[in-house]
């Protein structure tokens, strides 16, 4: 058995063209979160001794019965720890385990290079709920992990350069990758780790995710008034990201550092969406890299351009193509940057995709909009077409995360929830309901359009701060006038 809240919020918008759209997008996405991939969890799942046996877990999607580091991490954040918190506790433990000596750390899989993820989706859990006993544990996974990476030979730390090697943020396919070695390009098969290149070079999102971590962990230790020099680890490694991928003749970050130094002038959707989510872009690289950055037909691809061995007619999987995953990373980035038209864009397109492919799949050709896996080497041949998953966690928790933290703006912090939406014009007025943040169940009233607050009023009465403290109980209702 699990057991998750039944009681789901309701979107409704005063537009009948945008409900049909987004509020049938939303209404599909919240059964594919706490419907169709909220599953019991088995042994394996059980290593950190601190699952509830009540509650279940979030798989990553209907191909892949497994939670996964980054999956859980990701749908803990865009999603699952505002609507269920206790189901978004027992996804980020199913994927910790207990060492020799019986230490908690995030699980050592064959995919370590990103696992400190784990770290911002801890985080963001602990700021939703405030759940101070998960905080403390979690802590532990977090400096146990970020130990184990800086002391590890592989994916561990390059002190030449100050960041971090292995591939990059979810690219577990050598196809998100321009130029492997050998030259006779996907001989060792589809796993980017077959590539020493791939290995041993230093990719923006990676490096991104440990800049976060790194701060993440100092803001849990002071949190717990513990000491920590994860603070001072982070400045290193953000001042290492601008070093080192930052491009000034381009006007946006690169993709890829070589162990040689060589660097790769590419575009990462994630990489991009994380410079600006984690503040590691300043105020005019922002702006410039956002105006640089390349939206496919159907939206933000993972990588761009195409590789030489890819083209519009055979896309690589991890290459000039669309997950749904990049979008939501890319829609919250410019949502929370004010980039109004970019959000809408981003919103819209992944809303069709879904409406046009009857459900939430792992990736869409980014030209065309069909459903499609893209190549990569495997199955014995250099050039497979893989298969596009159904029912991808991410795909819906994206969409999600583009309604929540982008449309009505949810910010959380310890002290409560705040609000600093983004409504684009034409979209009418919007309201969403039953909502529940912690103990209150919200009811949210967006009017006008914009990303300007004009008024705020709580239960009727004028509130400058925007906000709502972590202390309330029951029903509350929030109104919103926006402007520009």
């Amino acid at each position: 058995m699990t057991r998750t809240d039944s009681r789901r919020p309701v979107l409704r918008f005063e537009d009948s063209d945008r409900q049909a759209l987004f509020g049938a997008t939303y209404e599909a996405a919240l059964e594919n979160l706490l419907g169709v991939n909220t599953v019991p969890y088995g042994e394996v799942h059980a290593r950190s001794g601190l699952m509830d046996p009540a509650v279940g877990m979030v798989r990553a999607g209907g191909g892949y019965e497994q939670p996964w580091t980054r999956d859980a991490t990701i749908n803990s954040w865009n999603a699952t720890s505002l609507l269920a918190p206790a189901l978004a506790a027992n996804t980020l433990w199913a994927v910790v385990e207990k060492d020799a000596a019986g230490k908690l750390q995030v699980q050592q899989d064959s995919q370590q290079w990103d696992q400190v993820v784990w770290t911002v989706g801890a985080w963001h859990h602990y700021l939703v709920t405030g759940d101070r006993e998960f905080l403390r544990t979690a802590y532990e996974v977090v400096t146990n992990t970020l130990a184990l990476r800086e002391q590890a030979t592989v994916f561990g730390y390059d002190a030449r350069y100050g960041l971090f090697t292995g591939p990059s943020f979810f690219n577990d396919g050598v196809s998100g990758f321009p130029a492997p070695t050998p030259a006779d390009g996907e001989a060792r098969g589809s796993e980017s780790t077959s590539y020493a290149d791939v290995v041993s070079g230093m990719y923006l999102s990676t490096n991104a995710l440990y800049y976060a971590a790194y701060t993440c962990a100092a803001e849990m230790a002071v949190k717990l008034g513990l000491p920590s020099d994860a603070s001072d680890k982070a400045k290193a490694i953000r001042q290492a990201i601008n070093k080192h991928f930052w491009n000034p003749q381009s006007g946006t970050y690169n993709y890829e550092l070589r162990a040689d130094g060589t660097p790769g002038a590419y575009q990462e959707g994630t990489g991009l969406a994380f410079t600006l989510l984690f503040g590691i872009a300043d105020e005019a690289q922002a702006k410039q890299l956002i105006s640089a950055a390349h939206r496919m037909t159907w939206g933000m691809p993972d990588t761009y351009p195409h590789w030489d061995r890819y083209s519009s007619a055979e896309p690589g999987r991890h290459n000039a193509i669309v997950w749904p995953l990049v979008q939501g990373l890319w829609a919250k980035a410019l949502a929370e940057r004010g980039d109004q038209d970019g959000f809408a864009t981003e919103t819209t397109l992944l809303a069709k995709l879904v409406r046009d492919s009857g459900g939430f799949w792992e990736i869409y050709n980014g030209d065309t909009g069909a459903v499609d896996g893209g190549y990569q080497a495997g199955y014995g041949v250099l050039k497979h077409h893989w298969d596009s998953q159904p029912d991808q966690t991410w795909s819906a928790t994206a969409f999600i995360d583009m309604m929540h933290t982008g449309l009505f703006g949810l910010r959380f912090d310890d002290d409560g929830l705040t609000f600093a939406p983004t409504l684009p014009a034409g979209w009418g007025d919007v309201t969403l309901s039953g909502l529940r943040y912690r103990d209150a169940r919200l009811t949210v009233k967006l009017h006008g359009s914009g990303t300007v607050i004009r008024s705020f009023e709580l239960d009727g009465r004028p509130t400058p701060d925007h906000g709502v403290p972590a202390s309330p109980h029951g029903d509350h209702t929030i109104e919103i006038q926006l402007g520009h």
